[in-house]
């Protein structure tokens, strides 16, 4: 794994910080921002939750690229990288929520999680590779890497885990917790700002 992509996969939990900062000190949160920024977080995090009770708690590892089942169910079904599209769908949601310098903000932040997911997913794809070989040279020739496709992929040859929806739950405790607080603190300044204007 290249340097830079091994940062980026070790501290991909912590590299939305500064742009939250960004978004919670430049916030100017309207009505109509805030429902349709949350809403498109909840479809985000939908998404997340679907891939995690099919992928389990191991998406969550940050040491090294892993995978101990190639996971084609669910989600995966139609799109390589669903927890990915689901964060950016998430941060894009927070970033109108707070309606920071929009649009440059969520633009820069868009950008910027476009490029660190690229060299994620190159790594994790040269690990499925050498893993997985025919099994997931055939998935990658039908399933698209960030473009859904509409029906699912079948493979039966392809041994899948159960949908665990305790364990889906489970792994995605921190990120709901993370998403209602984040939340809190947006409408709360818009409270504090609309009482003052």
């Amino acid at each position: 794994m290249s340097k830079l992509a091994s940062a980026l996969f070790k501290y991909r939990s912590y590299t939305p910080i500064p742009f939250l900062v960004v978004m919670l000190i430049f916030q100017q949160a309207t009505p109509v921002s805030l429902i349709t920024g949350f809403a498109i977080v909840v479809v985000g995090e939908l998404i997340r939750f679907w891939g995690v009770s099919w992928a389990g708690s191991e998406t969550r590892t940050t040491s090294e690229v892993g995978g101990s089942n190639l996971i084609i169910s669910g989600p995966f079904a139609h799109v390589r990288n669903p927890l990915y599209i689901g964060n950016i769908l998430i941060y894009l949601g927070i970033g109108i929520m707070s309606f920071a310098l929009f649009p440059y903000l969520q633009i820069g932040a868009l950008l910027f999680f476009i490029f660190q997911y690229h060299f994620i997913v190159k790594e994790e794809e040269n690990f499925l590779h050498k893993t997985y070989s025919d099994f997931y040279a055939e998935y990658i020739k039908n399933v698209p890497r960030f473009l859904p496709r509409f029906t699912p992929y079948i493979n039966s040859e392809i041994v899948q885990p159960d949908f665990k929806t305790k364990e889906g739950l489970r792994s995605e405790k921190r990120t709901l917790q993370a998403l209602i607080f984040i939340s809190v603190i947006i409408i709360t300044l818009w409270i504090i700002n609309s009482k003052i204007v």
